[in-house]
């Protein structure tokens, strides 16, 4: 029976526990509901500024409101959309029905038709991209090319079939004969 009795007082001294904790709120917000289980307040500022304050004043006020009203065990403050705001805590007292709050817009999993219809009619306004068949065929010689210049400037000598390992013994014998090859070459220069 105390958290009832303890809601109702939190209701009740909402604006108190308002103008103390943060006076620049007072007039502005108003306690629509408290849940006694979970520990919450609904409030309801009248412009969204007021919310946006409110929701840093959140600790301020829950602080003030476990201090005013002792037993209340108030644990978090739910603002809600904004909605004009009664005066005076014998209004909210008063009336026991919570003012109608519009709920936020529900959002959409799966995409309007409109969007799809939109999509599609770009899709076929969009030309597709086109590429001239002589200028790929020139780019194809010139890369051919390319690679044949390449292949006879970093000539292999002894290419190794399927890529395979050559073993040391052939190496130091293929470079036995590279560095004669460059004697004989730079011995004949020197002449």
């Amino acid at each position: 029976m105390v958290a009832p009795a303890a809601g109702g007082s939190v209701l009740a001294e909402f604006d108190d526990i308002l103008a103390a904790a943060a006076p620049e709120l007072a007039g502005h917000v108003q306690a629509v509901a408290f849940d006694a289980d979970t520990g919450r307040v609904d409030v309801a500022p009248d412009a969204p500024a007021y919310g946006t304050k409110l929701r840093w004043s959140a600790p301020k006020l829950v602080a003030a409101a476990n201090e005013k009203v002792r037993g209340a065990n108030v644990r978090t403050l739910q603002v809600l959309a904004p909605a004009p705001v009664k005066t005076g805590p014998a209004a909210a007292a008063a009336d026991p029905t919570p003012p109608t709050v519009p709920a936020a817009p529900v959002q959409r999993r799966t995409t309007p038709d409109g969007y799809r219809h939109a999509i599609e009619a770009h899709r076929q306004a969009v030309r597709p991209s086109r590429v001239d068949p002589a200028i790929a065929e020139a780019v194809e010689r010139q890369t051919a090319a390319m690679r044949e210049l390449s292949r006879r400037a970093f000539a292999e000598l002894d290419v190794v079939a399927d890529d395979a390992p050559a073993s040391i013994e052939a190496t130091r014998a293929q470079r036995r004969r590279q560095d004669a090859a460059t004697e004989v070459i730079s011995g004949r220069s020197e002449a």
